[in-house]
């Protein structure tokens, strides 16, 4: 077992271990992970983020699917390093989301952290819930499932 004090993960490593890119790339840092249970990360939210343009002028929030995207991109890095799968020529993709509450809206300068626990795992099946929170208080919470494909397959 990974010792969580030893699991903190950069953005290099990070870019490593998902395809995402700028403006796409919704997770910072992996401060704590065990792999086959729960990973610890967080988005830091700045007012550079290009859907803050449009989501609202003179309000800005971070929309909900974001979010959630947040949420899937860190449980994706749980995955990644549950398995012995070599990442470059695989996809993680949402299969499904349920149960999903949106409690605190998210606004530039918050620290967004996003927690992610598994709960099953079945062939090419993970089914995890997600909370994000800011400052200590739920923002927002799912249960989200993703398939692990083979990119030649898309």
């Amino acid at each position: 077992m990974i010792d969580p004090a030893q699991s903190i993960l950069d953005i290099r490593q990070i870019l490593g271990l998902l395809p995402h890119r700028y403006p796409f790339l919704l997770v910072d840092r992996v401060v704590e992970y065990v792999p086959g249970d729960y990973i610890k990360a967080y988005k830091n939210v700045t007012m550079n983020e290009p859907f803050f343009q449009g989501h609202f002028p003179g309000v800005p929030v971070m929309p909900g699917v974001l979010i959630m995207e947040a949420l899937a991109q860190a449980g994706g890095i749980l995955v990644v390093k549950s398995t012995d799968t070599a990442v470059e020529d695989k996809l993680f993709l949402f299969t499904g989301i349920e149960s999903v509450r949106f409690r605190k809206p998210v606004y530039p300068g918050d620290k967004l952290e996003l927690h992610c626990r598994l709960l099953k795992h079945k062939l090419k099946l993970w089914k995890m819930e997600g909370r994000a929170y800011v400052d200590g208080k739920l923002a927002a919470e799912a249960v989200m499932t993703a398939a692990v494909t083979n990119r030649e397959d898309m």
